[in-house]
């Protein structure tokens, strides 16, 4: 016992006289039993039952016939979800589960508001996984199969995989309608034709070119690849070179000023550095930064044969460990370098007697390497602008490239290398043996300084999950610099969520100046583009194209691979008596399958023109991982904008989403990313319908698996495992026993339960509950709007668990069960229990809608509303907002805590079973009276208080009216009371009265059978 008065203790002591214990006796009319006058929960709602069971009945009431319904039955404004569409191949995994569910949450929430859904699942059916998927099952390379044969079975695969990927998603509960007419794949005829549509505007608007010039490129997609098509590994294993350059010291190129320093005795080499040896093949230049300094630098090792290098000199500590001990013999600044000649570093080897030039560039810095470049413009892009602005590229041919599109050498590398070293590098991958057969070679001309293997960031296809290299290709471009800050305008008044995602996109595309839209594959959308056979010159222009789209419109896009040349040169491109296959050909690229995706807002304009022409944006908001600030997101912005005709131009540009909602991605538990090679993925159609051992894997359901998604804070990576579904699992146990609760306590209720009663009958609980659910109902309805969906579900969890659970249900059982129907008290706690269940239902169902429907069954008065959707959510009005009620239970619950920690006190003890077997006395100071606010409220509330306390009866009273009886036994402490100064004490003391056997308080007369209460009652 904690401090109390130490004077008032003692006089409870003086007063205490022995009291014989209280013999409980009942007559032969007592001990009946009264279960059956009690009206004891009674429902057939079950408490758990097979996900499948539960589930299933439900489904299609509530996802495919509730859109239909929604869409042809909504009064309210038009809401547009975009379904960014995800990638036709293979099963779904957890990214793909937690995306479509927040998407169905934000609908379903929209559609409780009475808003009219518009939302299309999608998905994107072009590339090359599906190209090789449909190869191997042709059995097939793709070098002997036509292009006719690889799309016909790609178009299959594609159209499987559609098929059961779409069935995993109805089993997520995700309301749409699945129908092949409300549902796009971009294989679609239709689809296709809107995206060369868009294509077209592109062409028309001077945005689309050709050129040859470095790409990055995958040798294991045997494609050219977008910025956005890379992953970085960190990782990745290369062998980095020193090399040394001799200076052709015959040169008049080379500034007289510096041929001193390379004609004396030292002969100095300029040492160049690099991660990619098998470029140094292409070497055009070496390139320094006029800015820097530079030293010739002699070795002082005994026995060295590494001669003197020309380095920057702000490296030379960084190069020490390298070179060793040296001297600087001689300071140049690099614009002194500039325009010396150089002897290829093959030249030994091939016999060649031309000769280079070091040239000027801004990016060469002294961060890193030598601070001498090694250009190779076939194989970088800031070697080929460099060398491009210095007037060195002029056409194809002035760009030395020896890579094929197998990512291998080929024979022209002879021309470099020579005869015989050539042989040993045609044929060999550049990034494996072809890199270590360079290396071989620069040892045996003594060009080799040093090589290493270093750990370093590096660049993969994303769908291969390859390394790809960077080469000179011929490749269709989009030019962005002309549309970039028209794009970054129209993000101006695009909402992100999470609000910093913003500068994720903005920067992505800030950053880029042309796209790469053309792809060496035969599965996907055509590049509609002639090419001239005598002088290989393409021809795409809007012109052709209005020639060729509508012959594709007709025929189908296939056409353009199945039909011959002659139906597709138009006449004005023909030359009288010319043969057209003989003539011309038709390009075998196909587009970026971030372009085919990205034409999707295009589907959207004719709905909005019908329902929503006032809005300024095609789509309300569309939702996926944070790789799609460099993929999707920006796919469609750029189309968008770029196809815009000149009258839109005109205008502030406008992005076809008004908001962006992205997520992380989904680890396992341990916050690792789920891999076939660790052994922890976990397939969402597993949490649904269990695994082999249903013990270690239990089939969960669907609303476990919606939950999960909508408790984590999705714009981060979450986990999931487990663990975290068996605590999920808890919490929607909990949801549906309090549905459960009130479904028992509310269906027995009979023709009273339809005579609601009034604010003003009910009591302070009431009241406090009603406040509480109107709190909530707010918070759920700001969260849904801001897609704070874990602030919805822990707001609701709190109020199940702590609100309804562990406070209100427990003090109204009494009531409930042992009053008469009738009964004003009971009436009030049934009106707020229905109202609770009514208004939990409308918050929980976005997210749990099957639950949410089977409630409702089992709730439901209105018949001819058979889904919770279609009943519109109107909220609590805010005559149920009572801030007094709920300040006066916040003083009260903290003395309720006092109270429940003596109890405890007297239960360890086993001096009590339950409390009811107690009495409380709550003891104000003689001198207090009604002077404190606090006292008056517990004076008011004095017989509510043993129904918060689930006592028998409380007295709140003081020294002088606390009476000499002495109890058995008792328990004291003293608290301060809240907001106060003052200290109170609390006495927990047997109950004086006797055991009713209906209701079990201890409030019967020793002369009666039962309480007055239960009395009245029977």
């Amino acid at each position: 016992m904690s401090f109390v008065s130490s004077r008032l203790v003692q006089q409870l002591r003086v007063r205490r006289r022995h009291i014989p214990g209280l013999a409980v006796t009942y007559s032969t009319a007592a001990n009946k039993s009264y279960s059956n006058t009690l009206l004891l929960p009674k429902t057939s709602f079950p408490l758990w039952a097979e996900p499948s069971k539960r589930e299933e009945p439900y489904r299609r009431r509530a996802c495919e016939e509730l859109y239909r319904w929604q869409w042809e039955n909504a009064k309210g404004e038009l809401f547009v979800l975009h379904d960014g569409p995800p990638y036709a191949n293979g099963a779904l995994h957890m990214g793909h589960a937690l995306n479509k569910i927040l998407k169905d949450i934000i609908n379903r929430f929209h559609v409780s508001q009475g808003r009219r859904v518009h939302y299309i699942p999608g998905w994107d059916c072009h590339g090359l996984p599906i190209e090789n998927k449909a190869l191997q099952e042709l059995g097939k390379e793709s070098s002997t199969a036509s292009a006719s044969e690889i799309r016909s079975a790609a178009s299959s695969t594609a159209q499987r995989e559609v098929q059961s990927q779409k069935q995993q998603f109805q089993e997520l509960g995700i309301m749409a309608d699945w129908s092949e007419a409300s549902t796009y794949r971009t294989l679609d005829h239709d689809y296709e034709m809107r995206q060369l549509r868009i294509f077209q505007k592109m062409v028309a608007n001077g945005l689309i070119y050709r050129h040859y010039r470095p790409v990055h490129y995958s040798p294991s997609s045997r494609s050219a690849l977008a910025e956005a098509e890379l992953v970085y590994k960190d990782d990745h294993v290369s062998h980095s070179v020193f090399v040394a350059f001799e200076v052709d010291c015959k040169s008049e190129s080379t500034n007289p000023g510096v041929r001193d320093v390379f004609t004396s005795a030292l002969n100095p080499r300029l040492l160049v550095w690099t991660t990619t040896p098998w470029t140094l093949t292409a070497n055009m230049a070496i390139a320094v930064n006029p800015e820097l300094c530079y030293v010739v630098v002699k070795s002082l090792a005994k026995g060295s044969n590494g001669g003197a290098f020309v380095v920057v000199r702000d490296r030379l500590d960084a190069l020490r460990d390298m070179l060793g001990l040296v001297e600087v013999v001689l300071e140049i600044p690099g614009s002194e370098l500039v325009g010396v000649a150089y002897r290829p570093i093959f030249s030994a080897l091939s016999g060649r007697d031309d000769h280079l030039e070091i040239i000027a560039a801004s990016h060469v810095t002294a961060d890193s390497g030598t601070g001498l470049v090694h250009c190779a413009p076939a194989h970088g892009n800031e070697d080929y602008y460099a060398l491009q602005k210095l007037g060195m590229i002029s056409d194809m041919d002035s760009i030395i490239c020896h890579v094929g599109d197998a990512g291998c050498f080929t024979e022209n590398v002879s021309e470099v290398v020579g005869q015989d070293a050539g042989q040993t590098l045609v044929g060999q991958d550049v990034l494996s043996g072809g890199s270590r057969s360079v290396v071989e070679i620069l040892k045996k001309t003594g060009a080799l300084i040093k090589i290493q293997r270093i750990k370093h960031r590096y660049p993969y296809d994303w769908k291969t999950d390859k390394p790809i290299i960077v080469t000179a290709t011929s490749q269709w471009f989009a030019n962005l610099e002309q549309i970039k800050d028209r794009a970054l305008s129209a993000l101006q008044d695009v909402s992100f969520y999470p609000s910093v995602s913003r500068n994720r996109l903005v920067s992505f595309v800030a950053s880029r100046s042309e796209w790469c839209i053309s792809r060496q594959r035969v599965w996907g959308a055509p590049i509609l583009a002639l090419h001239h056979i005598p002088t290989d010159r393409a021809v795409l222009t809007s012109r052709t194209l209005d020639h060729i789209l509508p012959l594709l419109d007709a025929k189908g896009v296939a056409h353009w691979w199945d039909g011959p040349i002659e139906d597709f040169v138009p006449e004005f491109l023909r030359e009288e008596g010319e043969v057209v296959s003989e003539v011309w050909r038709k390009s075998t690229d196909t587009m970026d399958v971030w372009f085919d995706s990205g034409s999707s807002w295009s589907m959207l304009e004719d709905t909005v023109r019908q329902y929503g022409p006032q809005r300024k944006h095609l789509a309300d908001v569309c939702l996926e991982g944070s790789d799609q600030h460099r993929g999707w997101f920006q796919s469609q912005l750029l189309t968008a904008v770029a196809s815009a005709s000149s009258e839109e131009n005109a205008k502030t540009p406008q992005s076809p989403y008004n908001g962006l909602i992205t997520h992380g991605m989904v680890l396992d538990q341990n916050g690792k990313k789920m891999s076939k090679s660790l052994g922890n993925i976990i397939s969402p159609m597993t949490v649904i319908h269990g695994g082999k051992d249903k013990k270690k894997e239990p089939a969960y359901g669907t609303d476990v698996l919606r939950l999960w998604a909508a408790t984590a804070e999705y714009w981060k990576d979450i986990a999931i495992g487990p663990t975290v579904l068996a605590q999920t699992f808890e919490s929607l146990r909990k949801i549906r026993n309090t549905a459960r609760f009130i479904l028992g306590n509310t269906a027995n209720s009979g023709e009273i339960r339809r005579v609601a009663a009034s604010k003003e009958d009910m009591s302070l609980a009431d009241r406090y509950i009603m406040h509480e659910l109107y709190s909530l109902e707010r918070t759920a309805l700001e969260s849904y709007t801001s897609y704070n969906f874990p602030k919805v579900v822990n707001a609701l969890i709190h109020f199940t668990n702590i609100t309804l659970s562990s406070l209100y249900f427990d003090i109204t059982k009494d009531c409930l069960y042992a009053n008469a129907p009738g009964s004003l008290e009971r009436r009030a706690v049934v009106t707020v229990l229905e109202q609770v269940l009514s208004t939990m239902i409308h918050i929980y169902a976005p997210i749990l809608p099957h639950l949410a429907e089977e409630v409702y069954e089992y709730a439901k008065n209105d018949t001819s509303l058979p889904s919770v959707f279609q009943r519109k959510w109107t909220p609590l009005n805010d005559e149920w907002k009572d801030t007094q009620a709920a300040e006066e239970m916040r003083l009260l619950m903290h003395v309720r805590s006092n109270v429940l920690s003596l109890l405890e006190l007297a239960r360890t003890k086993k001096q009590i079973k339950s409390s009811l077997e107690a009495e409380v006395d709550i003891i104000l100071p003689d001198d207090l009276g009604f002077r404190v606010e606090f006292s008056r409220l517990l004076r008011r509330h004095e017989s509510f208080l043993k129904t918060l306390f689930i006592v028998s009866d409380v007295r709140v009273t003081d020294t002088k009216t606390l009476g000499d009886m002495s109890p058995q036994w008792f328990h004291m402490d003293s608290f301060q009371g809240p907001d106060s100064d003052v200290k109170l004490m609390i006495r927990v003391r047997p109950a004086t009265m006797e055991k009713c056997p209906r209701c079990w308080t201890y409030t019967r007369q020793s002369s009666s059978d039962l309480c007055q209460r239960c009395t009245t009652v029977v």
